[in-house]
This record gives C-alpha cells, structure tokens and sequence, in this order.
C-alpha cells in the first residue's frame, strides 16, 4: 500500500515542480490571474465527462457536505495559487521555496491539535533534512545567502497561502466517502467559482494578458497535469498514508523544478541540486520509515 502511495506523491510533485516551470515560462504570455481562472475551467470541461453520472449520484451526499468540499475546493486550489503568484510580484522565488518548506510543519501541527496525531523524533529529523535540501535549493548551494533575506509584504501572503494547503491536506481527512471522480469535479467547481474573483479584478484592473500560443499550453498542462491528475493522485496519496506523511513529499517540488529548469529551460546542473535532492530524498525515507512502524 505504501509503495503505491510513494508512486502517486512522486509523480504528484513532479507534475508540480512542472508548475513551477510552466510559471516561469508564462511571463509575458498569459497574466497570473487568467492562468488561475483557465486552469479550473479547463480542469471542469476536463472533469465534467467523467465525473457528471457519478455527481449526481453522489449528490445527496455531495450537498451535504458541500460546505466543506467547497472550502477545500477554495483553499487547496484556488486561494493558495492566486496568493502564490501574487507573493511573487512582492519577493524572491528563494523566499517562497523556504516558506513552502514550511507546510509539512503546519499539517503536522494542525493534525496535532485537531487530532491529536503524534509524530516522534525521528520523523522531526526527517522533516528538518528536508527543510535543509529545500534551503539549499532556495540559495543555490551557499546557505549564507539566507541570512540576507529580506522579509516582506510578499512574504508575509505567502505564509497565508501555507495555511491555505496545509489545511487543505489535513481537511482531506474529512472529506465524505465519495468516488473520485465526484469528489474532484466538485472541488473544481468551487476552484472554478471563486477564481472568477480574481480574474474579474485583473479584468478590472487592465492587468490581463490575453495568452498567445505558449500562454494557452501553459494553461492546458496546468489544468491537467498540475491540476486535475496531480491532485488526484495527490488525495489518494493522503486516503493511503495519512496527511503528516504525504504533507512531506511536498518539499520535493522546488527540487524538481529546479531539475526540470535544467531539462527544460537548458539551465545548467550544479552540485548542489544533486545534494539538496539526496537530503530531501533522505528525510522522507528517514521520516517514512519512522511513520510507518508507528502506523502498524
């Protein structure tokens, strides 16, 4: 069981470490806002042939919840990538993969206090071994350069948009006992509903960039792969292993993005890629390990 969940967290960051390349190569072609909106619109005509029999079969129990499946919808995928793009525009790609780093931290804290789910030692010396691989990304190998960080407005969104997914992963937990594709067409929808907010206001605002060619790729991959398939895979990651668990493998997205810059992009690699992705690597196996004996 844990292999398989392994599989679907892998290949879950590794569509997002994507994300974060396709980001990059959206500057100029598409404006952030209109990228958040397309991407769930897409992800909802993507979803609506596969989910609409089982919605409205699952629907007394959908409408039940829907308070709830439309709070995930909103947190999980809507708030924390507007909030994300927005921290952008105000600080460092450095900042926001080290405050990224931080959502392991906050799911194990909120299971703690919501659940009352434990972690020992060990899975903590796993936590901080990933932390110091997210670092060494963040500052391209010299760990000095964190302490000439300079904090602000955008830094301090982006720790909203760390509570967003944190809670996000721990509200999975709670979700109701629907199939798959139900569970995701609902939570596009609400992504799809309160992102209209947002790109109204970019509308508003004269800041749209009406995406050419690129832009519109972009968007595409977005809404399948790092929307509808990673998240997929990513909910059934959680049902697997639990939240604390599957929360860690989030700190090998600026990893991969990083490696995927250098495939992609023609970035060149440098040593301490490799480092940083041996320690991330290392504390989720020491943190896993350690999980999985306190789960039997």
């Amino acid at each position: 069981m844990h292999r398989t969940a392994y599989l679907f967290l892998l290949f879950t960051t590794l569509l997002w470490g994507g994300n974060s390349v396709a980001g990059k190569l959206a500057v100029d072609h598409i404006s952030p806002m209109t990228l958040v909106f397309l991407r769930w619109v897409l992800a909802v005509l993507i979803m609506l042939p596969l989910g609409w029999r089982t919605l409205r079969e699952d629907w007394p129990v959908v409408r039940k919840h829907w308070l709830l499946l439309g709070g995930l919808g909103a947190c999980g995928f809507t708030f924390f990538n507007a909030i994300f793009y927005t921290a952008l525009n105000y600080t460092t790609a450095i900042n926001v993969s080290i405050e990224q780093a931080a959502i392991p931290i906050v799911i194990i804290l909120a299971n703690f206090v919501l659940f009352r789910l434990r972690v020992n030692r060990v899975q903590i010396a796993g936590v901080v071994l990933t932390i110091v691989g997210v670092a060494l990304t963040a500052s391209h190998g010299d760990l000095r350069q964190l302490l000439k960080l300079d904090l602000n407005f955008g830094d301090a969104i982006m720790l909203i948009a760390v509570l967003c997914y944190s809670f996000y992963s721990v509200g999975l937990r709670l979700k109701p006992a629907i199939r798959w594709q139900s569970l995701m067409l609902a939570l596009s929808i609400a992504a799809l509903v309160t992102s209209l907010p947002f790109f109204l206001w970019e509308v508003a605002a004269g800041k749209v960039i009406v995406p050419d060619a690129r832009g519109w790729a972009i968007a595409f991959y977005t809404a399948i792969g790092a929307s509808v398939v990673s998240q997929i895979f990513y909910i059934r990651g959680n049902e697997l292993i639990g939240a604390n668990r599957a929360g860690l493998f989030i700190n090998l997205v600026p990893i991969f993005g990083t490696l995927l810059s250098v495939l992609i992009v023609g970035e060149t690699f440098q040593l301490y890629q490799g480092q940083a992705l041996v320690l991330v690597l290392g504390g989720i196996s020491l943190a896993e390990y350690s999980g999985r004996k306190m789960a039997i």
